[in-house]
């Protein structure tokens, strides 16, 4: 699947760790980010005090959704009048904005400058998860620098777009619409022949979107074929949306005007179906997996007061059966971006000691996954998605391949039967 490259989307960006004296209320009241050649390699030299329309955004582990307000930055010399003393170019931000209210000495910020001319002026808490992933996202390596780390005139020919880039982009509110074409007929035509002008449901969609791959094989790469058959459907889903969504947000135009709330309302249909998808189809590629390599399994079935995880192997049964020890079973948890949602996993299936949780979330913070292996918690990563995390947690991570052989290899009774 083709999803494009960061630079369609950005000219360049700035990050670093946010000083004392650039936060609200932390020894400064000035309101200002200083940056004299990270700016202007990103804006050039300013004649005057120029704006920039801004989206500010606080992004934490702690919710799914980020803190979002438009705004205004300034951009301007703090030497014009003094040229002799050399260019001191600024940003001077509003102080209200939720951001840099929330922003704290040691907190990473970035600014993004779009295609558009746009910015983006986002800030994610020291240590945390997405600021992990948004320094990998944008090349950065800004985690422990005290000046800025800058990247302007990005390549079309670096930085390809994969799922974990796209899930961050959608949280940022950057559109991205894959682009592939099968020779002949087109997907939205084969998708519209076989669903209709309806989405179809998510273990309908995702099989056909395994049958667009027929020369893949689980029992050789499981890794691998899970990451396409995840972004071909992510292709699939995507384009019939595009054909779907285009006709709804067309008839809530009235007469040249735009019924707010209805246009509200569906943007907040669209946001919430993706998100629900997500986590289905990651469900559904896995039993196909499962089953692909006889590997018995249960799907949503409950343990403990009617608790239930996503997976357990062998079988609920063997569960829920004395006489199988509970170094024969296993329990795996599923979720395309985990954040602090991966402690659920703890109190789920309170036989199974050692818990195992697959998410496509890369990568995590080293302060979390150090919390994980405290917790006995074992994360599942696709094999490639392994490579933005840091090496010493590449070798505790698990792929899907490796855990695999470890389900199969605890059941003592063999590929029987599968059991939903």
């Amino acid at each position: 699947m083709e999803l494009g490259h960061l630079a369609d989307h950005f000219d360049g960006v700035a990050a670093k760790v946010l000083s004392r004296v650039e936060t609200v209320g932390h020894g400064s009241h000035q309101h200002e980010l200083a940056g004299t050649r990270a700016f202007r390699e990103l804006f050039g030299a300013p004649a005057g005090s120029v704006p920039l329309s801004t989206r500010f955004i606080w992004a934490t582990d702690e919710t799914d959704e980020p803190v979002v307000e438009e705004g205004t930055l300034t951009y301007y010399d703090a030497r014009a009048a003094n040229p002799h003393r050399g260019a001191e170019f600024r940003l001077y931000y509003p102080a209200h904005v939720e951001a840099m209210k929330n922003a704290q000495p040691g907190d990473v910020v970035f600014i993004a400058r779009q295609k558009d001319g746009s910015v983006l002026l986002i800030v994610a808490p020291s240590g945390s998860s997405v600021a992990a992933q948004l320094d990998w996202l944008f090349g950065t390596d800004a985690l422990e620098r005290h000046e800025y780390s800058v990247r302007s005139n990005l390549n079309e020919n670096r930085d390809e777009l994969g799922l974990p880039a796209l899930y961050l982009l959608d949280m940022l509110g950057i559109v991205v619409e894959p682009i592939i074409e099968p020779a002949g007929e087109s997907w939205l035509e084969q998708l519209i022949n076989k669903f209709g002008s309806k989405f179809p449901p998510t273990a309908e969609f995702g099989a056909f979107a395994r049958s667009t791959l027929p020369d893949l094989d689980a029992r050789e790469d499981p890794d691998g074929v899970l990451m396409a058959w995840l972004e071909r459907e992510e292709l699939l889903f995507r384009t019939l949306e595009h054909h779907l969504v285009t006709d709804t947000l067309n008839a809530i135009y009235i007469r040249g005007q735009v019924d707010v709330d209805q246009f509200v309302a569906e943007s907040l249909r669209i946001h919430n179906r993706r998100k629900s998808r997500a986590g289905k189809s990651l469900e559904h590629h896995l039993i196909a997996i499962f089953n692909a390599l006889e590997i018995r399994h249960s799907f949503d079935k409950a343990t403990e007061n009617d608790v239930r995880p996503d997976f357990i192997f062998p079988s609920i049964e063997d569960y829920h059966d004395p006489a199988v020890p509970a170094s024969q079973l296993t329990v795996l948890g599923a979720k395309t971006t985990c954040k602090d949602r991966w402690r659920q996993v703890l109190s789920e299936a309170e036989r199974i000691g050692q818990k195992h949780l697959l998410t496509l979330e890369s990568p995590i913070s080293l302060g979390q996954t150090k919390e994980m292996q405290t917790q006995k918690l074992q994360l599942v990563i696709p094999k490639p998605l392994h490579s933005p995390y840091k090496q010493e947690q590449q070798s505790w991570l698990m792929d899907v391949a490796a855990f695999t052989e470890l389900a199969k290899a605890r059941d003592q009774h063999g590929p029987s039967s599968n059991i939903f």
